[in-house]
């Protein structure tokens, strides 16, 4: 065994060789994708802040109404984010949301053409089932490192890791609605002479919808736990006021953001939750 041990694998080395190389000759890239990213996301922040309170509160509201026609879903939304706004945390909460729109545009973008894809080509699920499972596994803090020296300090390096967190969700429950509809369905409409770009949009897409829809809030709710830990690297939003909490064992304040954050999940994963969903009043 001391044999083994002292004739260590240097992966880690070779990883950091690698990051270095990355830094030191596509430097332009990464800062290109950190302004453009930044911009965006900055930009989005600055609407919704531009925006009263009070008018987005309403909106929010009455979308949340008009998209399940449910009053108690509206009532909901308005009392949730007035209790935000007493407490303090309105700014941090509209940082926090662009975070998490950002995030999940890119999962979805990303991870729901992957999924028809491996659906499509088992062998390709066969090497992307490990990537994923490693990107779900190993600890944030990780990739957390080199995302910070590449993108630099703010709020980029937390988007990124976000969606490294994240992603897999879309991509495994894609797949898995895919590869769920019955034969039936598929020889049905390849009788009816449907191509195959028809029998994705015609057929697949709609059977497999309820359970894309389930990796959307999944990848929501993967996003808002990423909150604190993009704080960490300098991203704004509901998570600052978290670690300014734990670094002075700040009771009160860490609670408040913390039921803040609670707030914005649930609203977040009723309002994404599909129509006639079991348990939704109206």
């Amino acid at each position: 065994m001391d044999w083994l041990t002292e004739h260590k694998i240097p992966l880690g080395d070779w990883i950091s060789a690698f990051v270095d190389f990355l830094n030191e000759h596509a430097a332009w890239v990464f800062n290109l994708i950190s302004d453009v990213l930044g911009f965006l996301i900055e930009g989005l922040i600055d609407v919704l802040q531009w925006i009263p309170a009070w008018g987005l509160i309403l909106t929010l509201a009455a979308f949340g109404y008009w998209l399940h026609r449910s009053w108690k879903l509206g009532l909901m939304i308005l009392f949730s984010l007035l209790l935000i706004v007493n407490l303090g945390y309105w700014e941090d909460t509209t940082e926090t949301l662009a975070l998490v729109i950002f995030s999940t545009l890119i999962c979805m973008l990303v991870g729901v053409p992957v999924g028809i894809a491996s659906a499509h080509r088992p062998w390709l699920y066969t090497w992307v089932r490990p990537i994923l499972d490693l990107m779900q596994t190993i600890p944030t803090f990780v990739y957390l490192i080199p995302t910070l020296i590449l993108f630099g300090l703010g709020v980029v390096p937390g988007l990124i890791s976000t969606v490294i967190f994240a992603i897999p969700a879309p991509i495994r429950l894609t797949h898995l609605g895919i590869s769920s509809v019955p034969k039936a369905l598929i020889e049905a409409g390849e009788a009816f002479g449907a191509t195959k770009r028809q029998l994705l949009w015609k057929v697949e897409l709609p059977h497999a919808m309820p359970t894309i829809m389930a990796g959307l809030t999944q990848c929501i709710m993967l996003s808002l736990s990423m909150v604190v830990i993009a704080a960490l690297v300098g991203a704004d939003g509901l998570g600052k006021p978290v670690v300014r909490a734990l670094n002075t064992v700040n009771v009160a304040k860490g609670f408040e953001a913390g039921l803040a954050i609670v707030i914005v999940a649930i609203l977040l994963d009723r309002v994404c939750k599909q129509r006639g969903a079991k348990g939704e009043g109206g």
